[in-house]
């Protein structure tokens, strides 16, 4: 006889398929998207209340992979905004109901001290309206997703559900690079391959496109080499390495390439002995990918222009700019999103239009202040200690019989991840988007990961269950004590057995 539990399980598969059979009916005589939309609300509501770390997820990789835009058939959807508005309540409802446990670090207290310059500073911009409509349009929300990965992200099968997402969404967005570049579809300058520049995409400029893509490289390139992850895993994390890089080489981006090479070098960095041969090699490949990129062939920063070519001054004389902007604006900047608009008052040459300011380091200065860019630097100070302190930790050597390949691979991919962002940032502006601050939600969480025996139910993203010391360890723990329990009862483990 089937018990209540069964019965009860029985009827709400049978309302959900009856539900989805009407709205399938409905679908079929009235196609308009906001029918498909009214289908996906009761899901959403449902992973609102239950899974809050999908939600959250799935709010970030579309709007930091601009998947509504690279697939501009889901682009009515308007699926960004539900799921934004999904993860703002289940973020309320989860904090109000205490099911959320909430910490804070050292490294968040540097990030808040750096969002109330970005505050601070766009309150005082020349450009207000410019400067607000960065600051609540996309900084507000990036700032709330730091809190959210910080907090949600708290088991080992969220690790590898996190680091997965990011490989794959990586892999959708780099085909659909090379589709476009083999067919000659959105290319800027006849050569550089860009994603939906005919709809207004972000990504419709070739560096902005070599950002987004050169983010997941880290996270396919630790899939590949950590030791004991499944091999069809490792596998995938190859081919996706192989096919971000080939995109990237497509956009033409001189950052992006560096981006690959740092990328890389971090990975054979702590595999190769020979450091002189290492750095020789680097410097071949790096010769190697500008070649096959064809950077020489472009239609600016081409080998065609004598001398100093056209781009590269152009980045010099927004540097000029930045430095002169953080001058006369030392503590504030120029606000958020201002730099075009203070662009000609501050630039030492004029030929008629504005210039983005293609670096991290003095985009951030700019419109920060000098203040801003200590803050910001002492956060990616903070964020590399992280990455290297867990490597070590979540080594296989260090770990024995706890070793996680899920935590190491994600150790790794924050180490060569940070890495990329620097070494590339000096030709991209990257200072307020997404990828630094995944990385900081990614290692605050790291940081704060614990081996703790769990004593709720079996969940959803808990793949296996890990091995467990013996002491028994609070989430409210201090990091340093807790890391001192941790090792002194692997070393009581080690001496019982």
């Amino acid at each position: 006889m089937p018990t209540d539990q069964q019965t009860a399980k029985f009827k709400q598969a049978m309302i959900a398929t009856i539900a989805c059979l009407i709205l399938a009916s409905i679908w079929f005589f009235i196609p308009h998207p906001a029918v498909a939309a009214i289908a996906i609300l009761p899901v959403l509501v449902a992973l609102t209340l239950k899974l809050p770390f999908l939600v959250c997820l799935g709010f970030i990789v579309f709007s930091f992979f601009r998947l509504h835009e690279v697939f501009p058939a889901i682009y009515p959807l308007r699926i960004p905004q539900l799921l934004a508005l999904g993860t703002l309540a289940s973020l309320s409802i989860n904090l109000v109901t205490k099911r959320l446990p909430m910490f804070w670090s050292k490294e968040l207290s540097t990030y808040a001290i750096f969002f109330i310059l970005v505050v601070i500073g766009a309150f005082m911009a020349s450009n207000r309206g410019e400067a607000m409509a960065a600051l609540t349009g996309t900084y507000v929300k990036i700032a709330i997703m730091v809190l959210a990965i910080a907090w949600l992200v708290k088991e080992e099968g969220q690790f590898k559900f996190l680091h997965l997402a990011m490989v794959i969404c990586g892999a959708c967005v780099g085909l659909v690079a090379l589709y476009n570049k083999s067919m000659g579809l959105e290319l800027v300058e006849e050569t550089r391959v860009t994603i939906g520049r005919s709809i207004g995409s972000m990504l419709g400029d070739p560096n902005d496109l070599s950002l987004v893509l050169l983010f997941p490289t880290s996270f396919a390139g630790a899939l590949f080499l950590t030791p004991g992850y499944n091999r069809l895993l490792r596998l995938l994390g190859l081919i996706v390495f192989c096919v971000v890089i080939a995109a990237i080489i497509a956009t033409q981006s001189r950052g992006g390439l560096l981006g690959i090479c740092a990328v890389t070098g971090i990975f054979a960095w702590r595999r190769v002995e020979n450091k002189f041969l290492l750095i020789s090699v680097g410097v071949c490949a790096l010769m190697l990918l500008m070649v096959l990129a064809g950077v020489s062939d472009r239609a600016s920063g081409g080998a065609h222009e004598e001398g100093i070519d056209e781009s590269a001054m152009g980045r010099i004389y927004a540097w000029q700019a930045a430095f002169g902007m953080a001058l006369h604006n030392p503590f504030t900047g120029v606000g958020i999103d201002n730099f075009l608009s203070n662009y000609y008052a501050y630039s030492p040459h004029w030929d008629g239009q504005n210039h983005s300011v293609h670096s991290t380091w003095f985009g951030v200065m700019a419109e920060t202040g000098f203040l801003g860019l200590i803050v910001f630097i002492c956060l990616i100070v903070q964020i590399a200690r992280i990455g290297m302190q867990s490597i070590k930790r979540f080594s296989p050597e260090v770990a024995g019989e706890h070793y996680s390949p899920v935590l190491y691979a994600s150790a790794q991919a924050l180490e060569a991840g940070l890495a990329g962002f620097c070494i590339s940032g000096t030709f991209l502006t990257m200072g307020f988007t997404w990828p630094i601050y995944i990385l900081l939600a990614i290692a605050v969480a790291t940081s704060q990961y614990q081996l703790v025996p769990t004593t709720s139910k079996p969940s959803l993203f808990r793949f296996k269950d890990r091995p467990t010391p013996s002491s028994k360890l609070s989430r409210n723990t201090p990091r340093k004590l807790r890391e001192k329990q941790i090792i002194s009862s692997i070393n009581r483990d080690k001496n019982a057995n």
